[in-house]
């Protein structure tokens, strides 16, 4: 017996080891397996899929603008306030890196009869074009030439918005893309409040559900990152959700005035604590109700699966990352320098995870 003893040990030793092996094995291909992307194939221009917006995208990298003004000529047409501020943003954002294509469609109007739609989108390149001149949103990173160079084209970025205020009187959209001015001019407490009575009276509540984006746009002014603090912004974000429906994606934002105030330092016991577990929970309901083409709710699922991921709730993380693969044009990861690495490194967390917690219920 003592002879076989250490061949039995051997071979137990062997065994261990081969299903070591195979569980590394699993988790390096969990991602293919999986049939999520990896980091080179993210979008990093949209937070979720939308076919028109990027057909529009594409054509304008093309030089055609035809396809831009379809798109928001539809949205006017039904009156669909919440996607036509991100289609807005996304095309000024695009027309701010290469604006041929709305040179093009800004020219093909008769003199003296400008398009509502091409201005609205002008407007937005412009405040976008400005914030690629000032380089970081954080002032102590930019220097004194990017901030002079900024304040230079505010006079464009106010004239712009005017005019696309004046063509679209019942249209909140210039309001909206006129907070971003104002997160960088830094208007006054009243100011912002008389801007946002203006996009308030053009959705009246209950007739109108409430603009995520315009919330989205209008909490960051009121934190302490900006021109508020971490209360105001924490008041704002509690006003939303108030008397919001679900399925209207307002309990996004006091999770997004949280991240926005302690991330950086939170530890891992922060991001347990039962009020802010409360939260996380109360946002999921407000997406399983929210309709499957709301245009907000990809960016509500990224918020989601990064805290899930940090709750170590790693099965209900990846059943958003899997929503939303593909895209990284959101928060938390478009807060960093390269978010498509963010969001893999964050979803192989989520993954192993969620394989670790397999092999425990398996009892392997």
């Amino acid at each position: 017996m003592a002879r076989v003893l250490p061949f039995v040990l051997f071979a137990f030793g062997i065994w261990f080891w081969l299903k070591a092996r195979r569980s590394v094995s699993s988790l390096v291909g969990t991602e293919t397996e999986l049939g999520l992307l990896p980091r080179d194939r993210q979008n990093a221009e949209l937070a979720g899929p939308d076919a028109a917006l990027e057909r529009a995208l594409a054509e304008a990298g093309a030089g055609r603008w035809e396809a831009a003004a379809e798109l928001l000529a539809w949205t006017d047409k039904e009156r669909d306030w919440e996607r036509r501020a991100l289609y807005a943003r996304v095309l000024g954002e695009a027309a701010a890196r290469q604006d041929s294509w709305l040179r093009s469609w800004r020219a093909a109007r008769p003199a003296g009869s400008p398009d509502a739609d091409a201005e609205l989108v002008q407007a937005s390149a412009t405040v976008a074009r400005a914030w690629l001149l000032r380089g970081s949103p954080y002032s102590d990173h930019t220097t004194p030439e990017q901030t002079d160079r900024f304040h230079e084209l505010l006079p464009e970025v106010r004239a712009d918005t005017a005019r696309a205020a004046e063509l679209g009187p019942d249209d909140p959209t210039p309001y909206i893309v006129e907070i971003r001015t104002a997160l960088g001019v830094g208007y006054g407490p009243e100011r912002m409040r008389g801007l946002w009575a203006e996009i308030t009276a053009r959705t009246p509540h209950p007739t109108s559900a409430p603009l995520y984006g315009a919330h989205e746009a209008a909490v960051q002014f009121w934190s302490a990152r900006w021109h508020g603090s971490a209360e105001l912004a924490r008041e704002f974000a509690a006003q939303a959700t108030a008397d919001a429906p679900l399925g209207t994606l307002m309990t996004a934002f006091p999770l997004i005035a949280w991240f926005d105030h302690h991330d950086a330092a939170a530890t891992a016991r922060d991001y347990t604590d039962p009020g802010l577990t409360a939260l996380v929970d109360a946002a999921l309901a407000d997406a399983e109700q929210a309709p499957e083409d709301h245009p907000r709710l990809p960016e509500v699922r990224h918020l989601l699966a990064y805290f899930l991921t940090r709750q170590s709730r790693h099965d209900e993380a990846l059943d958003q990352f899997r929503l939303v693969d593909g895209y990284v044009h959101a928060l938390p990861w478009r807060s960093r320098r390269d978010p498509a690495a963010f969001f893999t490194a964050v979803r192989t967390k989520a993954i192993r995870g969620a394989e670790a917690r397999s092999r425990i219920r398996r009892g392997v």
